[in-house]
């Protein structure tokens, strides 16, 4: 069987098994019926800077899925020590700790955890890490603002569409 192939069943499963147990934070699937090219959005965590804010993320799967990782961003702005401006995302799961074992599901549960609990130890943004590290309060008056900013405009409407579905 050659790998397309591999790459192809594995992502439809993960799709299948997101439809029939979707995760309450979050949703992802493909654009334009593209099984390796999917959006996904994350809502900020309850109780954290990001609350109120909703996150959109582009996946890319390489044909060698599940045996190298996704590429995921965001595409959303958002302040974050391991996030950076153009959403690229500094996250051991995606990189050193990726196997095979892993699912989109478990790393969007991931990302989001990673809302709550950001790595100011390996940032992506050492300035960010700096004022996490020094200053909490200014820090999560960032990410308030960030997510103010640039996830809260849809947001009512979104999590109302989400929740529909």
């Amino acid at each position: 069987m050659n790998r397309v192939v591999i790459s192809t069943k594995r992502i439809h499963k993960e799709l299948k098994d997101l439809e029939r147990n979707p995760l309450p934070f979050c949703g992802a699937g493909p654009i334009d019926n593209d099984p390796f090219h999917w959006h996904a959005v994350i809502m900020g965590p309850v109780n954290s800077p990001y609350d109120g804010g909703v996150f959109f993320l582009d996946i890319l799967f390489s044909t060698d899925y599940p045996f190298k990782p996704p590429k995921v961003k965001f595409t959303t702005k958002i302040y974050h020590t391991n996030i950076n401006s153009s959403g690229a995302i500094c996250a051991d799961l995606l990189e050193k700790h990726w196997s095979p074992g892993l699912t989109i599901s478990k790393v969007l549960m991931s990302l989001h955890y990673f809302l709550i609990e950001p790595n100011p130890d390996d940032p992506l943004v050492p300035e960010n890490a700096y004022v996490y590290k020094t200053d909490r309060s200014r820090y999560e008056d960032n990410c308030r603002e960030w997510t103010r900013k640039y996830a809260s405009e849809y947001s009512e409407v979104l999590i109302f569409l989400y929740l529909a579905k």
